[in-house]
C-alpha cells in the first residue's frame, strides 16, 4: 500500500480552516452582541470542524512520517524542501496563514469572553450583596432576604 503525499491534504486543510476562520468571526459577532444562544448554537458546528481539521492534520503527520519525517508540524518544511513542489509549498504557507488568522481570532474571542464573564460575575455579586453587609436583596421563597453565601470564584485561564 502506497503512503500518501504529505500535501495531498493541504487544500482539504485549508478549506476545513477557513470555515473555522468563518465560525469564529460569526461566534466573535455573538460575543459582542453578547448573544448566548447564538453561541450555543455555533459550538457544536465549530467543534465539528476542529476534530475534522484534526484528523486531516493526522493523515498528514503520518504521511510525514512514513515518507522519513518527523511525523508532526516540524516534519513539513524539511519536507517541502526535499519534495521542491512550489504548490505544495504555496498551499502550506496559505493553510499557515489561515491557522495564524483562526489563532488570533480566537485570542480576541477569549478576551471578550473573558470580558463578559467579568460583568456577568459583576452583576451578579451585586445582586447577592457582595458589600458584606449580609443583606443583598435576593429573596428566598418565603420573601425573606436570604444573607449572601459563600461567593463561587471563576478563574479564568
Amino acid at each position: 500500500m502506497a503512503t500518501a503525499s504529505p500535501g495531498a491534504t493541504l487544500r482539504d486543510e485549508q478549506q476545513l480552516i477557513a470555515s473555522i476562520v468563518e465560525v469564529m468571526q460569526q461566534e466573535q459577532q455573538l460575543l459582542v452582541s453578547a448573544d448566548a444562544d447564538g453561541l450555543a448554537t455555533l459550538t457544536p458546528h465549530k467543534l465539528k470542524l476542529a476534530q475534522q481539521a484534526a484528523i486531516l492534520a493526522r493523515t498528514r503527520h503520518t504521511a510525514l512520517g512514513g515518507a522519513g519525517f518527523p511525523a508532526a508540524e516540524t516534519g513539513m518544511e524539511p519536507w517541502l524542501a526535499a519534495a521542491g513542489d512550489a504548490t505544495a509549498r504555496a498551499e502550506w504557507e496559505r493553510l499557515l496563514d489561515l491557522t495564524r488568522a483562526a489563532k488570533e481570532l480566537n485570542r480576541v474571542n477569549g478576551m471578550l469572553l473573558s470580558k463578559q464573564l467579568a460583568s456577568t460575575t459583576g452583576v451578579l455579586n451585586a445582586l447577592r450583596g457582595s458589600s458584606g453587609s449580609g443583606t443583598g436583596g435576593v429573596y428566598g421563597p418565603g420573601g425573606q432576604t436570604l444573607a449572601s453565601g459563600p461567593s463561587r470564584r471563576f478563574v479564568v485561564g
